[in-house]
């Protein structure tokens, strides 16, 4: 294959054979369980990274069911996510996710530097309660309950929630093992329709667990839950704050010359 062809070619791995399919990425009927919950807020100093900042020490648990997703497949995500301003920018920071599917998998990482990581998570309906699990490997590291439908929300405010920015630590390791690319990267969901929203009486249980801990976060107070049922298009990011500065390296030797650059967001 010409070298030429290679350039054409390639945005993911492997190179004849990608993992996933180029985007854009649509869900159809995306399902959601948040629940809201108070922390430790010297817990998410030590997890949120400048410069993010946390708004109040609050976090949002999600069990999320991605039935119907462009390249992916169907789905089960569960995970993290704190609220945070960049710049006096509301939004939201991707702490730690765990799905079931590999394409997701790596191309939540690849592409966009979402923290995700292989287990088993559920979304179920059971009898008349709404039931998420986590499972790493055997261990039980998470369980969320609310009341199925208890109550409608208004899927204009929803809406405008899910459009709301985003943030993840996008970290790509060198050959030798450092960083070669670690940035700050924002995105948002898009051509959002939200079908229905509801909420209830809510619990939340979190297990320690060496390799998924979830519970260094600790649930101090249940503050609210919803259930979101909506369609919705994954966009692509944008680079808003490089960790490793600007910088240009060249190195020189055996009569050939390589360029490594890195570009301040």
């Amino acid at each position: 294959m010409k070298h030429e062809t290679v350039r054409a070619t390639a945005f993911a791995m492997p190179l004849t054979s990608p993992a996933f399919p180029s985007g854009p990425y649509r869900f159809i009927d995306r399902e959601y369980f948040v629940i809201q919950y108070r922390t430790d807020p010297e817990a998410l100093r030590r997890i949120v990274p400048e410069p993010l900042e946390f708004t109040e020490p609050v976090v949002n648990y999600e069990f999320i069911r991605m039935p119907d997703s462009t390249g992916f497949g169907d789905y089960t995500e569960s995970g993290q996510v704190i609220s945070v301003r960049y710049k006096g920018q509301a939004g939201s920071f991707v702490h730690q996710m765990f799905l079931n599917d590999h394409p997701p998998i790596a191309g939540g990482r690849e592409l966009w530097g979402f923290p995700k990581k292989l287990a088993q998570p559920k979304l179920a309906v059971e009898i008349d309660t709404l039931v998420g699990t986590l499972n790493y490997g055997s261990v039980r590291i998470a369980t969320g309950t609310m009341g199925y439908k208890h109550r409608a929300l208004d899927i204009s405010v929803e809406a405008r929630k899910l459009a709301a920015p985003n943030f993840l630590l996008k970290i790509i390791p060198h050959v030798d093992g450092t960083a070669r690319i670690c940035e700050l990267v924002r995105f948002h969901c898009e051509d959002i329709t939200v079908k229905g929203a509801w909420t209830g009486p809510a619990a939340l249980d979190l297990y320690s667990h060496a390799l998924a801990p979830v519970a260094e976060l600790p649930v101090l107070q249940v503050l609210s839950a919803k259930h979101v049922v909506a369609d919705l298009t994954l966009g692509l990011g944008t680079v808003v704050h490089d960790y490793l500065g600007s910088a240009v390296a060249r190195w020189r030797g055996a009569g050939s010359e390589t360029l490594i650059e890195t570009n301040a967001g």
